[in-house]
């Protein structure tokens, strides 16, 4: 018997550190660099079904110009909400060619839903008002990364 205790109390403190770890913010991912006119980006590439589950959830802070790229294998009507994220955020939905589709503002640990407009590969989250603050909107097009020079 106090074999099983002592197996459960060195068992029970991992199986808590397991699940905190699972509710905590991913480490920074890879990086691409973007430009949008003359403004630069420095974004987070999520590319994994995991990284994009997670995304920015749990972290606290983020940098003027710094974002997450989400980078899908095909276009596709995508889908964001915010349950866990803690940070307000803008999402812009953009195409292939690095044309911004629609933008969308959300608010922090919201279940609401923001959707592109029309199928799309990419999206680009940054902080909230990020893109209105500089002028950027729907056509415009995003340069670095996966849309070429």
């Amino acid at each position: 018997m106090n074999l099983l205790k002592t197996a459960l109390l060195l068992v029970l403190p991992l199986a808590a550190l397991a699940a905190q770890a699972q509710e905590g913010p991913q480490p920074k991912l890879p990086l691409a660099e973007l430009t949008i006119g003359i403004h630069r980006i420095q974004a987070e590439l999520a590319v994994t079904p995991a990284q994009q589950q997670t995304g920015m959830m749990f972290r606290r802070d983020m940098g003027t110009n710094e974002g997450m790229l989400f980078v899908n294998d095909d276009s596709g009507q995508r889908c964001f909400w915010m349950r866990n994220t803690l940070l307000p955020l803008s999402i812009a939905f953009i195409a292939d060619d690095g044309s911004i589709v629609n933008v969308a503002e959300m608010a922090a640990r919201s279940d609401q839903s923001h959707c592109s407009v029309r199928p799309v590969r990419y999206a680009l989250e940054m902080n909230q008002g990020w893109f209105s603050k500089r002028g950027v909107k729907p056509g415009d097009k995003m340069r670095g990364g996966p849309f070429g020079k």
